[in-house]
């Protein structure tokens, strides 16, 4: 069996990186979403398990001391963290799995080199724009809206660092894009476009 690949994926808040990333789970089989730790309270709509693992900070602390996260880090003043198992047990299964952090835990991946993966980043058409649909959550105070501007601009300087740049301006667009960027790196390690693996077709 063919060991899966890890897509890591980043992009501002606000980006609409949830919505593209449900549509091209959809479109695309045999993809697995990593579901993070972290301390945040959920939002309207999001489950547990589901969205995120939603933990106390003290229990986040501890998995921290046990070594449970391949990687973690702290964004706009909540923590979060990747479970490591998780992450080795659907690889080896053979699934490509989609991990979703920011660009502070993109860097202690790269940095420390314990996986393989793809580094996949996710930009607005422009601030204006993610500003606009920062607005259009209405989930946020100003505060929080200007400080997750100021964070965007700092993430954008991280663009130069990723293998992929995509840009969320369309949606239909967008899906298609990523959609053929996961499928372009199964085609590289000798899959069909379903994930499944193609062995030697001259023996076939």
């Amino acid at each position: 069996m063919s060991v899966g690949k890890l897509f890591v994926i980043s992009a501002p808040s606000g980006t609409g990186k949830t919505t593209l990333l449900k549509r091209v789970m959809a479109k695309i089989p045999g993809l697995s979403f990593s579901v993070s730790h972290t301390t945040r309270p959920p939002r309207p709509g999001e489950r547990n398990g589901a969205d995120y693992h939603f933990v106390s900070k003290p229990e986040f602390l501890k998995m921290i001391d046990r070594g449970l996260f391949l990687e973690h880090a702290e964004v706009h003043s909540n923590l979060y963290g990747t479970s490591r198992a998780a992450i080795d047990q659907q690889c080896k299964a053979g699934i490509d799995v989609i991990l979703d952090i920011d660009v502070q835990g993109a860097s202690i991946l790269r940095r420390t080199g314990q996986v393989k993966a793809r580094y996949i980043f996710i930009s607005p058409p422009s601030i204006m724009e993610l500003e606009k649909r920062l607005r259009g959550r209405k989930t946020e105070s100003e505060e929080m809206i200007t400080m997750r501007l100021a964070n965007a601009r700092t993430e954008l300087l991280a663009i130069k660092d990723y293998e992929y740049l995509v840009i969320n301006d369309l949606l239909d667009d967008t899906v298609d894009l990523l959609s053929s960027i996961i499928v372009a790196e199964r085609a590289r390690s000798h899959r069909f476009p379903s994930g499944r693996a193609i062995g030697n077709i001259l023996h076939s």
